[in-house]
């Protein structure tokens, strides 16, 4: 098919055409018709990922021959061995230990002080489980499944992991300019994390399961501390240290603490 043998870019634009073709005239009606925002948001996330589930599968046989089945995900680092099992669960435990071990350091120092949390932190952290691997699954097939695997069909390795995690970051960072310029050392942060998540695939035989626990259990624990109410920030320094807008992604010891997750992943 012709589609296969354009340039990547050009390639990657084309799925992501398909993609949006097919979900804005779902996405428009829901956003016309259902005022509460939360509920609105959900249908439109929803329908745009099962619109991407399914057109994955069509991608690769347009592009790559693989036959429509489902075992067309495996190409893109989902199978269904025993191993991603514990694989999930070591990547949720190293994206719990790099989160608390990072407020942690932050409390030692006086940054932010410890709280007792709401009274529903059950409810939090069950809720945390839910937008954690919810969001880490989708986006982790997207950037670390789908978008890989069409980098790495015509770049080398090691220029393919650093596209995949500026457009990570980049993707990430579609905001007004002021914002931007605001906000900036959070490019920097988001690009790491990127370049974690792809390494982190690439040593578990390039399963996607790891990268889903690492991102998942990030999201998780920030979700269980920043919703339950865990810290209070001292503000005994300046906003880029800590984080910009107490995002620990926009400050010097959230990308400290990236550099010294990505020498982690990468260690051997």
């Amino acid at each position: 098919m012709a589609i296969a043998n354009l340039p990547i870019p050009l390639r990657m634009a084309c799925f992501v055409v398909f993609l949006l073709g097919s979900w804005l005239p779902i996405a428009v009606p829901v956003y016309l018709l259902i005022e509460a925002e939360n509920l609105r948001t959900v249908l439109v996330m929803v329908a745009l990922f099962v619109i991407f589930l399914g057109q994955l599968i069509f991608w690769g046989h347009w592009c790559y021959q693989k036959p429509l089945s489902l075992a067309a995900y495996q190409a893109y680092g989902l199978s269904w061995q025993g191993r991603q099992g514990r694989e999930l669960w070591q990547g949720l435990a190293l994206g719990f230990a790099f989160t608390f071990g990072l407020f942690s350091l932050a409390a030692g120092l006086g940054w932010v002080q410890l709280l007792p949390g709401s009274d529903r932190l059950w409810r939090t952290i069950a809720a945390g489980s839910l937008t954690g691997l919810g969001v880490a699954f989708a986006e982790e097939l997207f950037f670390r499944g789908w978008l890989l695997k069409e980098l790495e069909t015509g770049y080398s390795p090691k220029v393919a992991l650093i596209s995949n995690g500026l457009i990570f970051a980049s993707l990430h960072f579609l905001k007004p300019f002021s914002e931007v310029i605001r906000t900036l050392p959070q490019f920097p942060a988001l690009a790491l994390l990127g370049f974690c998540l792809v390494i982190t695939k690439r040593r578990h035989g390039d399963r996607l399961a790891a990268s889903v626990g690492l991102h998942g259990g990030l999201v998780w624990a920030y979700y269980i501390i920043n919703v339950g109410e865990l810290i209070a920030y001292t503000e005994r320094v300046p906003a880029w240290v800590t984080g910009i807008d107490q995002n620990p992604l926009s400050g010097l010891l959230g990308i400290s603490f990236l550099g010294l997750l990505l020498l982690w992943v990468s260690r051997g």
